[in-house]
Order: structure tokens, then C-alpha cells, then sequence
């Protein structure tokens, strides 16, 4: 299809054909998407252009409804929805307004290489594409349809270029003279006519041309002439050849009647000669780090649009990349302040000092006689130019009218913004500026990172002989790492190095706001402190913006929208405003806080009195999302949910503790318990162990009616992670009291798991094996898989192999009919322990394998490492003893960081038998007497570790004493 937009809105179909759109607001919708082919558009952005600045109530479902009329007019595929709005599936080329610009572009450019012919051809083409007025269907987006016709005026004078280059002259006289008219403080026009009446035997009308436009320029803007029409002027004074054909036979040229007349008059902030204009830019004083991928990306973005914005936090370095930018640009540049600007109205002023444009001729009332806005599209019509807008955030609807309405008018202008948040208009492209890339909080490379090279950097300045090396290293990486790599935090930190080591800086981060204080004395009042920086963006949002934040600081690692939205008690829409203004970050579905920001806004949540509600309600918003995942853990859909759950692990653990210290006992046992199988499947069991104590110790001897399971899950979840002492072996015991061995959990189905490895099999296996079959029938999928795999290995035990085989196989077949992995694992490794036993060491292998790669699709480190050590016992009995002894050491590895100590000791015993197959004693007993001291007690399943220890202890003490 085409879509015509340069005029009333048409498509034409493949065949040539309308196609029938419907009513006014249908074919506004389609203008913009249209205006903006292949690009999502913002549903606000379609609003905005469809109703105006004041839409009706109930918008949001009218946009809906006329996108729906427009996909049965089109096509479902042609009009995609997308969460950030709706895109016009349709290659921009097929849009006459984009196919223009192409057009444009091209004629343009062979203009510039001397190809006038071509280029007059191509900017025909064209023009020829315009119906009427551009995006007559859409009367709300005005400044885009400006936009549109300043593209066509600067075309059709790119045109008559062309044709003044072909020798047209005569032709073009006419036409130029009414766009003179019609356009007269267009200085292009004016010296292309100029041209056009020289070339015609007309030079004393162009030298009129010429004295009217200076006398018109410097009445109503108090501006000299530009240098394009002052280098017409000198040129038609010489009667230069290059003006087009030769002046007839006989004519003297005419001679420069003043001295003035001899060279162009220069636009205000001209460089020297041959270079560049470089106004408001000042030389830096300190080296530029970190930031060569951001420069360069910046520079590619203003080569391909015309108005870039640079967003992001305060102090996170917008400023100086902007002017870093400038500096490299090859053509003018003019950099405007507007920090110390207080007002909408003075923004244009600030430009205009900027650029140095005198003050304008008063009227008889002692007013301008052309507002700035028109001052500046007069000074900035003909010039390439760059101009930075920097530091606008408090000036937002000020600073976007003015670059609208400049870029409109000055085709040859390009504008780089910085701010805390977009301007939001049409063609704007936004590049967001994150702070320094961090380091990990151990790496052997701290300067391969560009917040570590710039914190050395700014130190050495203020430390003579500073250096990162191994003995500091660890502190600067805590100091960059807890200031977010924010540039502007990272050179204060650097500058307490002047009365502080390096380690008392690190030490005192918790109370950062106290301690980053002592800023350049020239620097803007909000960036001299990092608590001045943040306030600054805090003194700019609205009441429900400030509440929001505040709120929002509860949570630890960030929140979905949905989260955000119950928590806080505001709408979702005041939390895209805050990601708007770079007060929050929005990445892989989630709004999070720079810690630094989290901060300051905790600080504000604490002085508001509401900080105990809003912890209460993120607390419950916890329990509530485990009620719901803990269940999917143990489907087919765990890998989604487990993914979910690391995302919010963080704000999980926030929510026991704020349980345990406000004396929450029922909510935090209700949270401990519901959040078990999710740990214990990703290896948390040392962190969740440690909040289990907490709870319970604080919990004392009370009990809380009606909990006995979530109360017995608490006690097994630190039982799991060993240290056994006397209070746990109470605590144990009344576990036992609570829940006999044929117990089946209603609440707590995980809890089914843990119980027969603590209490292991039943002293009386037939009154078992009864129960067992009456009760079976009646679980559910997972607790029947479940309770299949454990009498598989009781039978096991027993010598039955059979049947256990039997029953490991059943409950295979379960796990897989619900897609359950740790469930798979769990028999896999069962059935390889059963084949180890029997001395099938290469299906024991094989099975390990299995397993193994089931563990690691889970991302589970216990599992992983329980089916590493799997593999290692039936590697050695192959004859792989190097591979035994690899595999047993990445399980020490992981075992030691995730804190299983059951599977660490196994990890050591079998090291230890590796170095007794390699003939060291020595080695292997101090391996084994590390394994035997890691191992936990009391639990049945580690029973059988402990024992292998001791025989392996005892032979080789024997060994020994043989010798």
C-alpha cells in the first residue's frame, strides 16, 4: 500500500485503487501513524494529535475504537499494538512524506557533488508529491505539519539553486520574487533572487534587493545580513563569473561603492578565519573518562536527527558529554546554560545572549518589534548550527516549544537537549545516559571498568602518587559500586581523599549524604552536594510524583508496574512519570531505583510517618505473590516462575525480615514457609536459614494457633542448612510431636519433601506400606511423584530393587506428565544411585548426565553440584580419575558459595578418595577430616556420607599402620 499524507490523508491499495478509511478520526489516526511509518508512536502522542491539548473523558477507549476501525480498513497486520503504543506496519517509503525527505536528501546531495541536472530532477520529483497542505487530516499536529512545510520551502530553494546552477535565470525570476514576498526574512531567497536578477541583465535591481533586506533586517531585528546574502552582495559588486551567464559585451562591472562593501559581513559568533564558531563553550579542566562509546553514539544520533536529548539521572554526566559532543562537532556550535534560567519566558532570551544578538529596535512603546522566538528564526535561518539547550528539566514545555518552533523554521538547525526527562515532541530522539559501568564486587580488573579508571583519576588529582592496586582495590570498588558509577558522586567520593583513606570513605557510604558534601566551589549550587543533586530532581515532581518515590523506595530491587501500583496506592501512569523524569529506570519489566535516589527517598518516606504502612503493605504484597507462585514452582511453568522469583528475591527477604522485627510472627512464618521450595530449588538454603533463625528466635516460645505446619517449616529450614544445637533439637522434636511420620501437608506441599529427609524411612515399613497405599490415589501429581520416588527409595534400602525400580519409574513418568525438572532430578539421581550400587557404572554415568543437565537448565547450584559429585563416583570406577576428581572440585566450589554442607562434605570425601587412588595419604586424610567436620548431623539423609568419612578414615590410618 501507499499512504498519502501531503494533503487530505489517502491510501492507495497494490492495485492502484482508494481504499475507504471512514469518519475524521480514523483518518487522523492513521496520519500519524503514518507520519511516523515503521515506528511505535505513543497512544499520549496520538491523543495529543487527534483531540488536542483537551481531550474527552474516556479517551483511551476511543483511541481503541478507532484503532479498530482502522485495522478492518487496512488490515489486522498493518496496525500492530505494542505496550508503548501502536506502529504503522508499512515501509516508509511507501509514505509520500517520508518519501519526500529521501527525495529531498538525494537532490540535495548531488547539488552539493555538482550535479545541478539530477538534483533539479530529483527535487521536482519531489514537490510534485505535495497535494496541498501536509496532514490536512490531522488538525492537531501542527507543529509537525510546520515541520513538513519548512522541509518544502527549503527544498523549492535547493530547487531554484539547481536551476540557477543550469543557467535559469529568467525563468526563476518571477517565482522568486513571490517567495520573497511571501517569505521576506528568508535570506536564502533573497540572494537567490539577487542571483536570478543578475543573471538577467538586472544588476542594479539585485543591489536594491540587497539594501532592502539589510535595512529590513537590522529595523526589525537589529541583525546584520548573513553570509550567504553578503557573499551575493560582494559578488554582484565584482560582477563575479560564478553568478551564471556573462554580462554583455562592453559592460564594466561595477566597482564596490564603499570600503565596507569589500568583504561579507559576518554572522554574529563567527570563528576566525576558516574555523568554526565555538560560543559558550568552555575548556575543560579535567580529563574526559569512561564515555567513548556514549560520544560516539551521540555524534552518530545527530548526524541521522536533527533534535537529540540526553537523559538521565542528575549527576550522571548529561553535561559534559553534551559538551564533549560540541567540541568535536566540525561547524558551529553555540552552548546555552539554562540552569540559572528561572522562567519559560526567559529561554529564547538565554539563546539569544547566547548567540550574541544585539538587542532588537524598540517601537514607539518601547517594546521589540518582533518577539524573540522570530529574532531567533531570523538569526538562525541560514545557519548550520549546532545548539546545545543543557540542563532544561525545569524548564521542559518552554525549552520543547522553542526547539519546535526552531527546527521548524531553520532547516539547516540541529539541537542537542540535556534534562532529567524527553521533551516529547515529534522527531525527537531520545538517548538516555546510565551511569558508569560497575564492576562485579570481585574482579582481578577493577580499571577495566570506567567508574573505577575515573574515581583513580579524580583521587590522583587530590592525592598525589594515588593508585588502584591490590591493597585498595576492594574499597574502590565498594565506593563505586554503592554511588551507582554515578560520575558526579564518584568525583566527590574522590575528593573526601584529600582528609579521609580510602577506607573510611568506603566505611562511611551508609550516611553518603553527610559525607559527599564538599563539591567545586564554582559549580552550580545542586552539584556541589550529591543530597543537593538528588533534591533538586525531588523540588521538580508533583505532589503524586514525590509520594510515589517515596513509596516506591520500600522496594529493594524495583517493581513491576503491578506491584508498584498495590503497594504504593497510586497509579501505574505517576510511575511512567517518574521513569520519565529519570527519577526511576525501566528495564526487563521492572522501575528501579538508583540506590543513591533510594535513598534520599527513604529519607523522605521516614519524615512522611507512612513508612511502617507502606512496609506492611509491600510485605503482604509478598505473601500474596508466593501464594500464587509457590504451587507453579512445582509445574511445567517453574522455569517462568523461577526467573519471576529471582527478580523479586531480594524484596522477598526484606519482607521476612520487616515481619520478624515488627513482631509479625504469623505473616512471617506464613512467608518463610511459602517461600521453602523456591530456596531450596535455587540453593539459598544459608540466606533462608539465617531469616528462619531470626524468626524463630524472636518468636521464642510462643506459638502462634492454627500455623503448625508453617511453624515445623521454619524449624526444617534451618535444620537443613546444619549447625545443630540444643534449641533446634527441642525444636526438632516437638516438629515430631506436631507431625507424625504419615503425615501429608495441606498448606505446605513442599514441606512433604523435607519431612521424610529428616525423618527418614519408618521403623515399621508395613504399617507404612499400608498407609502408603491408601493414601497415594488420593495427592495430587506432584505430592503422588513425590511420594513414589521416596518409597522407591525405601524399597531400595530394603534390598527390594525391583520395586524400587518400579516406583522410581512411576514417578519419572509423573514428574515428566507435569513438566516438574527438580522432580526429574531428584529420581534421576535415585535411579544412578541404584545403578552405582549394583555396579553399573556406565549407566550410573549416564544417568548423572542426565540429571546433571537438568540441574544446571534450572539454574539450581545444590543440584548442580549433587550431580557433579554423581557423575565424580561413577567416573573414578571407569577409570576417569582426573575427571572424578574436576567434577568433585567445581561441586566443593559451589557448594561452599551457596552454604550446602551436606553436599560439600560429599564433594571432600570424594576428593579425599581421588588422592587415595593417586597414592597420597596425607592429602586424602586431610580432605576427609575436612569433610567429616562439614557434615551436618542429625539429618538421616547425610547419614550414609559420615559413614563412608569414617571408613575411609579408618582404611587409611590402617594403611599406614601396615607400613
Amino acid at each position: 500500500m501507499r499512504f498519502q499524507i501531503l494533503g487530505p490523508t489517502n491510501v492507495l491499495g497494490e492495485d492502484g485503487r482508494p481504499v475507504t478509511l471512514g469518519g475524521p478520526r480514523v483518518r487522523a489516526l492513521l496520519t500519524l501513524l503514518a507520519l511516523h511509518a515503521g515506528r511505535i508512536v505513543g497512544a499520549e502522542q496520538l491523543v495529543d494529535g487527534m483531540y488536542g491539548p483537551r481531550p474527552p473523558e474516556g479517551v483511551a477507549n476511543a483511541l481503541q475504537s478507532q484503532v479498530s476501525r482502522l485495522r478492518r480498513a487496512l488490515g489486522r497486520d498493518l496496525v500492530e499494538f505494542h505496550p508503548a503504543g501502536y506502529r504503522l506496519v508499512a515501509d516508509p517509503r511507501d509514505v509520500d512524506a517520508r518519501r519526500f525527505e529521501l527525495l529531498t536528501a538525494e537532490g540535495r546531495q548531488a547539488l552539493a557533488g555538482g550535479d545541478p541536472g539530477r538534483a533539479a530532477a530529483l527535487l521536482r520529483e519531489a514537490l510534485e508529491l505535495w497535494r496541498g497542505a501536509p496532514l490536512a487530516d490531522a488538525p492537531h499536529a501542527e507543529a509537525a505539519a510546520a515541520a513538513l512545510e519548512e522541509l518544502r520551502l527549503a527544498a523549492t530553494e535547493d530547487r531554484a539553486q539547481a536551476d540557477l546552477d543550469l543557467g535559469r535565470h529568467r525563468e526563476l525570476v518571477a517565482e522568486l520574487s513571490q517567495l520573497t514576498t511571501a517569505h521576506p526574512l528568508r535570506e536564502r531567497l533573497r540572494a537567490q533572487l539577487m542571483r536570478a536578477l543578475y543573471g538577467s541583465g538586472r544588476q542594479a535591481e539585485a543591489l536594491t534587493v540587497y539594501e532592502e533586506t539589510r535595512k529590513l533586517l537590522d529595523d526589525e531585528l537589529g541583525i546584520e545580513p548573513g553570509a550567504e546574502l553578503a557573499a551575493a552582495h560582494l559578488a554582484v559588486l565584482r560582477a563575479d563569473p560564478a553568478l551564471g551567464p556573462a554580462l554583455p559585451p562592453g559592460t564594466t562591472p561595477p566597482q564596490p561603492s564603499t570600503p565596507g562593501a569589500a568583504a561579507p559581513a559576518g554572522t554574529a559568533g563567527q570563528g576566525g578565519a576558516g574555523q568554526p564558531a565555538r560560543r559558550g563553550l568552555r575548556a575543560q579542566l579535567t580529563s574526559f573518562v569512561g564515555r567513548a562509546e556514549e560520544l560516539a553514539q551521540v555524534g552518530s544520533r545527530l548526524r541521522d536527527s536533527r533534535l537529540v536529548t540526553l537523559i538521565g539521572p542528575g549527576g550522571a554526566g548529561k553535561t559534559r558529554l553534551a559538551i564533549e559532543t560540541a567540541a568535536q562537532e566540525p561547524g558551529d556550535v553555540c552552548f546555552v546554560p539554562l540552569a540559572p534560567v528561572s522562567d519559560g519566558d526567559g529561554v529564547p532570551q538565554a539563546v539569544l545572549a547566547a548567540l550574541g544578538v544585539r538587542d532588537a529596535l524598540l517601537n514607539i512603546n518601547g517594546r521589540p518589534t518582533l518577539d524573540p522566538e522570530a529574532r531567533l528564526v531570523a538569526a538562525l535561518a541560514e545557519r548550520e548550527l549546532l545548539l546545545v539547550l543543557d540542563n532544561c528539566e525545569h524548564l521542559v514545555t518552554a525549552t520543547a516549544e522553542l526547539a519546535d518552533h526552531l527546527l521548524a523554521a531553520c532547516p539547516d538547525l540541529r539541537v542537542l537537549v540535556t534534562g532529567r526527562e524527553a521533551l516529547g515532541i515529534t522527531g525527537e530522539s531520545i538517548l538516555p545516559v546510565a551511569p558508569l559501568r560497575l564492576p562485579p564486587a570481585e574482579t582481578d580488573e577493577p580499571l577495566g571498568y570506567p567508574s573505577v579508571r575515573l574515581f583513580a583519576d579524580r583521587a590522583a588529582a587530590v592525592r598525589p602518587g594515588f593508585a588502584v592496586d591490590a591493597g585498595n582495590a576492594g574499597h574502590v570498588v565498594r565506593i563505586c559500586r554503592a554511588l551507582d558509577g554515578l560520575p558526579l558522586a564518584i568525583e566527590l567520593a574522590a575528593a573526601r581523599l584529600r582528609t579521609l583513606s580510602i577506607a573510611d570513605v568506603a566505611a562511611r557510604l551508609d550516611d553518603r549524604f553527610r559525607l559527599l558534601t564538599r563539591g567545586s566551589r564554582t559549580a552550580l549550587p545542586r552539584h556541589q552536594t550529591l543530597h543537593a543533586v538528588v533534591a533538586w530532581s525531588w523540588d521538580l515532581l508533583d505532589e503524586s510524583e514525590q509520594v510515589m518515590a517515596r513509596r516506591l523506595s520500600t522496594f529493594v530491587a524495583g517493581a513491576r508496574p503491578e506491584a508498584a501500583e498495590r503497594v504504593c496506592g497510586l497509579p501505574e501512569e505517576v510511575l511512567f512519570s517518574l521513569a520519565e523524569k529519570s527519577l526511576v529506570e525501566f528495564a526487563d519489566g521492572r522501575f528501579r531505583m538508583l540506590e543513591t535516589i533510594r535513598a534520599f527517598c527513604a529519607e523522605r518516606l521516614m519524615e512522611s510517618g507512612e513508612g511502617d504502612t507502606i512496609r506492611d503493605a509491600h510485605a503482604h504484597y509478598y505473601l500474596d505473590l508466593m501464594l500464587t507462585a509457590d504451587p507453579m514452582l512445582r509445574t511445567g511453568t517453574q522455569m517462568e516462575w523461577l526467573a519471576r522469583l529471582d527478580e523479586e528475591s531480594g524484596d522477598l527477604d526484606a519482607a521476612v525480615r520487616w515481619a520478624t522485627e515488627t513482631g509479625q510472627f504469623e505473616l512471617g512464618m506464613r512467608l518463610l514457609a511459602q517461600s521453602a521450595c523456591y530456596w531450596w530449588m535455587r540453593g539459598h538454603r544459608t540466606a533462608s536459614a539465617n531469616l528462619a533463625a531470626a524468626l524463630l528466635a524472636a518468636l521464642g516460645d510462643t506459638r502462634v494457633p492454627g500455623l503448625k505446619e508453617e511453624y515445623s517449616m521454619c524449624v526444617l529450614i534451618v535444620a537443613w542448612a546444619g549447625g545443630m544445637d540444643e534449641p533446634l533439637r527441642e525444636r526438632l522434636a516437638e516438629v515430631r510431636r506436631l507431625l507424625p511420620i504419615d503425615y501429608v501437608p495441606v498448606r505446605v506441599e513442599f514441606m512433604m519433601m523435607l519431612l521424610s529427609m529428616f525423618t527418614g524411612p519408618p521403623d515399621d515399613f508395613g504399617a507404612m506400606q499400608e498407609f502408603y497405599l491408601a493414601a497415594v490415589s488420593g495427592l495430587s501429581p506432584w505430592k503422588k511423584a513425590l511420594a513414589n520416588c521416596g518409597h522407591a527409595f525405601v524399597l531400595q534400602i530394603l534390598g527390594r530393587i525391583d520395586e524400587a525400580l518400579n516406583h522410581f519409574e512411576l514417578s519419572l513418568a509423573g514428574f515428566r506428565a507435569i513438566g516438574e525438572r527438580w522432580g526429574m532430578v531428584l529420581v534421576l539421581s535415585g535411579l544412578g544411585a541404584l545403578r552405582q550400587r549394583e555396579g553399573d557404572y556406565a549407566a550410573a554415568h549416564a544417568l548423572a548426565d542426565e540429571a546433571l543437565a537438568l540441574a544446571r537448565e534450572l539454574g539450581s547450584a545444590t543440584e548442580t553440584a549433587e550431580g557433579l559429585c554423581r557423575r565424580a563416583d561413577a567416573r573414578s570406577p571407569l577409570g576417569d580419575v582426573e575427571g572424578a576428581r574436576a567434577d568433585y572440585a567445581e561441586a566443593a566450589e559451589l557448594s561452599r558459595r551457596n552454604g550446602s554442607m551436606e553436599t560439600l562434605a560429599w564433594a571432600l570425601l570424594g576428593l579425599g578418595l581421588v588422592e587415595v587412588e593417586r597414592g597420597d595419604p596425607d592429602a586424602a586424610r586431610a580432605l576427609l577430616v575436612q569433610a567429616r567436620e562439614v557434615c551436618p548431623r542429625g539429618w538421616y539423609s547425610t547419614e550414609d556420607t559420615r559413614c563412608r568419612i569414617d571408613t575411609a578414615l579408618a582404611q587409611i590410618s590402617d594403611s599406614v599402620s601396615e607400613r
